[in-house]
This record gives C-alpha cells, sequence and structure tokens, in this order.
C-alpha cells in the first residue's frame, strides 16, 4: 500500500468520546491525511513511505488553541500580578507601540510555534499586527494556524494611519487566500472599545465578502459595557448582535462577563465562543460561563491567549485549569468533565474555529495532524480512562508530532528549524528592546 507515513505500534485515540484506546494499532497517511487505521493484524506492508514505530506511545488528535497572540512570547513575564486594563494600557499597548517589528513577530511567532508544537498543540488562531510574518513563520516551523490580521482604532504596528486599518486586513486575507495548506487568513477585530462601530461594521462586511472568520475579544472584564463608546445594547455581545456581528464565523474570545441573555444570543446566532482560563484567572478578570454555555449548545473551544498574559502556551495545562476551576462555584464535582474538556480542545475546537471536517479527530479522511504521547510515564500509569490526559498530562509527554502528514517534532526534537537559532534571535530582540541584560 502506497503511504507517505505509516505509524505502526500505538495505542489509538480516535477522539475525545474514546474512553480506552485500541491496540496495537496503525495509521496510514497519505497526501495529508489519515486514509487507514485499524490494529496491527490488519496493517498493510508498506512499498514506499517512511515507517514511523510508535510502541508505547499514544496516538491522539493534536490539539487545537483557539485563541493566542504568538509574538507575544518577547512580553512574557514582562508585567505580571495586574489587572487587565493596567497590564494593557501602562504596559503592553506601550511597549508593543516600540518593540514590534516584522522581524519581532516573525522570530517570537516561531518561539511560540516551537512551544506549542512541543506541548502538542498543532492547530492555533492567532491574532496581532503584521500578521504576514505570523503566517510565514507558522508555515516555517510547520504549525496549522488560523492567521487573523489585527484591526484597531489607533495607530498600531503596521498600520500607523487607523483609517487604512480595513484596507490592510483585506491585503492580508486576499494575499493568503488557498496561499498554503497550513494558513487560513482571518480578520480579527480587538475589541469593542477598541474598534468604533463603523470599523466594526466594516470588518464584519470585509470577513461576509472573503469568507473568513472574524474574531473579536468580547465581555472580558466587568467594566467593558462603560468603555464602549456608542453601546447598541445592554452588554458587549449585545452590542456585538445589534451591529449585526454575530453569526456561525464570529468567533468571540473570553465571553466571562456574559448574561443569561447573551448565552442564549450566541447559541441562537451560532457564533463561537474560545475560553482562555488561565490568562482570566491570572488577570482576575473573572471565569466564562463555560457550563451554562455547554449546557445550551453553543459551540466552544479553549485557547492560551498571549504568552505575556497566560504566560504558558501549553494547552494541556489549559486544560487540566479548565476542568478544576468551573468545578468550584458550584461544588459540582461532575461540572466540566475531563472528556469535555478534551473535546473542546480537539474536535469542538476544530469546529468553533470553522475549520475542515475531522479535524481534532483520527477518523478516515480528517487532516493527518497526530500527537504521540509517551503513555508510559509514572504520572500517566495506569490507564483508566481518557481523563488522564486532563488531569495528569502535560506538554512535555508529547514525543512526536505530524502536521498535514508530516513529522514536525520526533522524540521531542523539532525537525523543521534550529531552535537555538530561534531562541539566540528572540533573546537578541529582549536585548535591543531592553527587556533583558
Amino acid at each position: 500500500m502506497k503511504n507517505d507515513l505509516l505509524i505502526t505500534n500505538c495505542l489509538l485515540l480516535a477522539d475525545a468520546a474514546t474512553q480506552t484506546p485500541r491496540a496495537p494499532s496503525f495509521i496510514a497517511i497519505a497526501d495529508g491525511h489519515i486514509v487507514q487505521t485499524g490494529a496491527m493484524a490488519d496493517c498493510p506492508l508498506p512499498d514506499s513511505g517512511t515507517v514511523l514505530d510508535a510502541a508505547g506511545q499514544l496516538a491522539m488528535p493534536g490539539l487545537v488553541n483557539g485563541h493566542c497572540h504568538m509574538p507575544m512570547t518577547l512580553l512574557r513575564g514582562l508585567a505580571d500580578d495586574l489587572d487587565l486594563h493596567t497590564w494593557l494600557h501602562a504596559h503592553i499597548f506601550p511597549a508593543e507601540a516600540r518593540l514590534v517589528t516584522p522581524e519581532m513577530v516573525y522570530w517570537c511567532s516561531q518561539l511560540a510555534a516551537i512551544e506549542m508544537l512541543l506541548s502538542g498543540t498543532t492547530t492555533v488562531a492567532d491574532g496581532y499586527f503584521y500578521e504576514d510574518a505570523v503566517a510565514q513563520a507558522c508555515i516555517k516551523v510547520g504549525l496549522r494556524c488560523v492567521a487573523a490580521q489585527a484591526v484597531i482604532d489607533f495607530p498600531a504596528p503596521g498600520v500607523p494611519e487607523p483609517s487604512r486599518n480595513i484596507e490592510v486586513a483585506q491585503q492580508f486575507v486576499e494575499h493568503w487566500q488557498g496561499r498554503h495548506p497550513l494558513i487560513r487568513p482571518a480578520i480579527f477585530a480587538h475589541a469593542p472599545y477598541t474598534c468604533g462601530n463603523t470599523t466594526l461594521r466594516r470588518a464584519k462586511e470585509l470577513a461576509r465578502s472573503q469568507g473568513v472568520p472574524l474574531f473579536i475579544h468580547v465581555a472580558e472584564t466587568a467594566g467593558e459595557q462603560a468603555l464602549i463608546t456608542e453601546p447598541q445594547g445592554p452588554t458587549p455581545l449585545a452590542h456585538l448582535h445589534n451591529l449585526g456581528l454575530l453569526d456561525r464565523h464570529t468567533v468571540c474570545v473570553h465571553g466571562v462577563w456574559l448574561s443569561e441573555a447573551d448565552i442564549d444570543l450566541l447559541a441562537a446566532s451560532s457564533a463561537s465562543l474560545i475560553s482562555c482560563p488561565q490568562s482570566n484567572a491570572k488577570l482576575a478578570s473573572g471565569r466564562a460561563p463555560l457550563p451554562a454555555m455547554v449546557e445550551r449548545g453553543v459551540r466552544l473551544g479553549v485557547g492560551t491567549d498571549g504568552a505575556a498574559s497566560g504566560n504558558s502556551l501549553d494547552l494541556f495545562r489549559e486544560m487540566g485549569f479548565a476542568a478544576r476551576l468551573h468545578k468550584l462555584p458550584s461544588g459540582d464535582a461532575t461540572a466540566m468533565p475531563a472528556r469535555t474538556v478534551l473535546a473542546l480542545a480537539t474536535a469542538r475546537g476544530a469546529e468553533a474555529l470553522g475549520l475542515a471536517t475531522g479535524l481534532g479527530t483520527l477518523q478516515i479522511g480528517a487532516p493527518a495532524d497526530i500527537i504521540l504521547v509517551d503513555h508510559r510515564q509514572p504520572h500517566l500509569q495506569p490507564w483508566h480512562d481518557a481523563s488522564v490526559l486532563v488531569y495528569s498530562d502535560c506538554g512535555a509527554d508529547v514525543r512526536t508530532v505530524i502536521v498535514h502528514g508530516q513529522v514536525v517534532v520526533q522524540d521531542r526534537g523539532v525537525l523543521s528549524v534550529d531552535v537555538a537559532e530561534v531562541l539566540a534571535q528572540v533573546q537578541r530582540l529582549a536585548r535591543e528592546g531592553g527587556l533583558m541584560v
């Protein structure tokens, strides 16, 4: 059988609903997609391609990071232990105005991509300035990316004249549409308090005309409504709804302060929401009502946010925190079960981003985005249920990573780029920017 890659002797966890993985199993990959899986007794004899022996490893879908600002690895730890408004306006915006260049975005996005691949993330939704450089970095390292060009109503890196923000976003989307299998372009309207109503409407019109998602931070803090210049509704989400922004191709981020009516609006509109629990907790912004949204059928995913606010881009850590966090307020240990959280970080997260059917699973026909986890580690034994991946696993247990059928990490070694060079470049940028000695 002709395959590009044949994975043999693995435990196979096909999706988040699977409790007991199949073993020993094989996965056959061709043209970037899974073409066959099954027991080793039925494994075809390869006559081409690469054979990867995964004995002692669990094969599972690569994780989907629903929200990140990849270049912000440069600002990791710059202004910790602050509330969002102080953190953003007194520290982050000024630092970005001084430090963000295409070079910074390119190297710092490579660092973020390396960190994510090494911790099992194979797809990320990113939103930033100079997003061309983010896309190029992801291609270089080998990470699948929904790359969203940022839109904001004040001078920003790469867009010193705010009146050109939609024009720059359009140029970005048109350049990347269908250009590379790892990149899907999108638009990122920063927030309803940094984008006026005209900008928000124009951003959504552009997204609709180009057939791409629109991302937006919304309802992140308790005081956000008071920051909106011309509110069109009683809450930030109602504001977006009344502006005509909410539909299946709108991805809201954070959603910490949502009312019952807001949750109904999300469900009725089919808009998605990406929760970033560790970032929201660290900034003391609050806790998104995930259990209520799950119950109402809202399309959901989880994300790490950027390294400047969430610090870590390890989605295994994010999953464990999300599952534990939502049990506390109700005293209900069944709230946000591990299997639900795992689904949000795989198939449901991919669906929330509007990505290819099957992404986030190991089904036949799905994109071959696969991670191999060393399940022999003491903290993962004995295996009783897939919940161990949420409550006991960490990114360092990932041994091998395959994206679109290509092995990009093998035995914890990144194959696509020189990690030492990337680290040296980021450290140089930090020194030149006065962030380290």
